[in-house]
């Protein structure tokens, strides 16, 4: 992991690490993350926290997410979500989690680039292949 890159994980790939679904690369890169304070968007925070789960899988999201930096709907990330909207087919949430990326100028961290594909100033890492 680059010490200086910073990451905006999403939903998928966070539930994916932490039910142990990654393979022992990507486990181990994800770690690395979280070590270093992670980062998620608003977005992602409310997809993961809206899922039915066990209570011990909940309580793992509610520490993760305490321990998390939350990023939040800013001006920026609003002005760069309506741009991203106009020029690319893709939801409002995807947008918002892109545009926070480009915002903060974070590395993307999904399982699914192809919803992602082209947009201006976002870097992807798909973590399937890390």
């Amino acid at each position: 992991m680059e010490t200086n890159q910073q990451y905006l994980i999403d939903a998928s790939s966070l539930l994916d690490y932490l039910s142990g679904r990654l393979s022992e690369t990507a486990m181990s890169f994800m770690d690395d993350v979280v070590d270093a304070i992670p980062n998620v968007s608003v977005v992602t925070k409310i997809e993961v926290l809206s899922v039915n789960l066990h209570d011990e899988h909940m309580q793992l999201l509610h520490n993760f997410m305490s321990d998390a930096i939350i990023l939040d709907l800013s001006q920026n990330v609003v002005k760069n979500c309506i741009v991203i909207c106009k020029t690319h087919s893709i939801d409002l949430p995807r947008a918002i989690i892109a545009a926070t990326a480009v915002t903060y100028n974070y590395t993307l961290i999904t399982d699914t680039p192809e919803l992602y594909a082209n947009i201006k100033g976002l870097s992807l890492l798909d973590i399937r292949y890390k």
